[in-house]
């Protein structure tokens, strides 16, 4: 006798059949980038002048920037273009919190289709401001952390498999073990939700001319709280992945970090080895971190500190014509707060690419 859980999934597996049998749009567009690596920095929606005149003093000619719930809209994303465009700035992507990592998509729980709709109007958005790209992650419970630690006088993001005071966080919500969602959920339904979700914003994407690029899952744990971390935490699993999206405008944002974290042992490729697999055809974002060591147990570094050499990143880039952003990501503090973490990281790259670049010449 077919139970109400097996009707459920017969009828699931009917809804993405239909979806992956439905046409691609003939509309498909991928904006060009201009060549080159491009420097980039974090930046909020609402600059002052004195902080535009900080990136003009670091050279940087790209910003990544995260939008306030005021201006999520297509009027509000070119309100921050023109911005930034006055100071000679380009914005790369502008993000949103609310549709940047969703559970009730990961899990498929209750407002799931709300929350669908939700992210193909934010896509249609950045489309008509003229922003072609944003990143997405697929977790359903959160960034994990276990607390902080010291580096160089200086505190940084902890990990510990072994800590009972780890806990997921994102957008104001926290979840914690032994089950964040009251359940234990399969790999089968973390990529039958995946596959139900881009198979819907896909065709979006490609109508709007927006490259959606896919965040690790930070940390690549397989398991945290019931939610296995089966796609976006192995190269096998993206590749399976970027093939049922089967979309030219569906790519990966490289975060080196949270690749660190996981270490080849679990992610299957180090983060050059990602690189030079997937190309710039499908890498257009790159967060630039180090750490102190793969799991069970890591803590997020600065860039000359951690265990993996990142000028292999940066060769890497150089030597498959990368031409998306690189940009710090998850820097621990520095006196001065965020303008110098942003000094730090822009001159260390920099110092990189000239390096990079310099080799390549010779």
């Amino acid at each position: 006798m077919t139970n109400r859980r097996d009707l459920g999934k017969m009828a699931l597996g009917g809804a993405i059949g239909a979806l992956l049998a439905a046409p691609r749009s003939a509309r498909a567009t991928v904006h060009p980038s201009a060549p080159g690596i491009k420097l980039c920095a974090q930046s909020g929606a609402n600059p002052t002048d004195d902080q535009l005149l900080f990136l003009k003093q670091l050279g940087v000619e790209y910003v990544s920037v995260g939008s306030t719930p005021d201006l999520r809209t297509a009027e509000g994303f070119l309100k921050i273009k023109k911005r930034y465009s006055d100071a000679g700035i380009t914005v790369w992507n502008i993000g949103n919190t609310s549709v940047h990592n969703m559970p009730e998509v990961t899990l498929n729980l209750p407002g799931r289709d709300q929350k669908v709709e939700e992210y193909k109007q934010y896509i249609r958005n950045l489309g008509k401001a003229g922003i072609y790209y944003t990143t997405y992650a697929h977790m359903g419970n959160g960034i994990w952390s276990s607390g902080r630690a010291t580096i160089r006088g200086s505190a940084g993001r902890e990990f510990d498999m072994a800590s009972p005071d780890k806990q997921g966080v994102w957008d104001g919500k926290t979840w914690k073990e032994p089950l964040s969602h009251g359940r234990e959920f399969t790999k089968e339904e973390i990529w039958e939700n995946f596959t139900y979700f881009i198979k819907q914003v896909g065709p979006v994407a490609e109508e709007a001319g927006v490259r959606i690029g896919i965040h690790p899952d930070d940390p690549p744990a397989p398991v945290l709280a019931g939610v296995p971390r089966c796609i976006f935490s192995n190269f096998e699993g993206y590749k399976r992945a970027l093939e049922i999206a089967a979309s030219p405008n569906v790519g990966i944002c490289m975060c080196c970090g949270t690749w660190l974290e996981g270490g080849k042992k679990l992610t299957g490729k180090d983060p050059d080895e990602m690189i030079r697999y997937f190309g710039a055809k499908k890498i257009w974002k790159i967060h630039f971190r180090n750490v102190s060591a793969p799991l069970p147990h890591f803590v997020e570094t600065f860039m000359d500190n951690g265990y993996y050499d990142m000028n292999k990143i940066m060769k890497a880039l150089r030597d498959v014509k990368y031409d998306g952003i690189v940009i710090l990501d998850h820097s621990p503090s520095l006196v001065g707060g965020g303008n110098a973490q942003t000094a730090y990281g822009v001159a260390y790259l920099r110092a990189m690419l000239n390096r990079a670049n310099g080799e390549a010449k010779s």
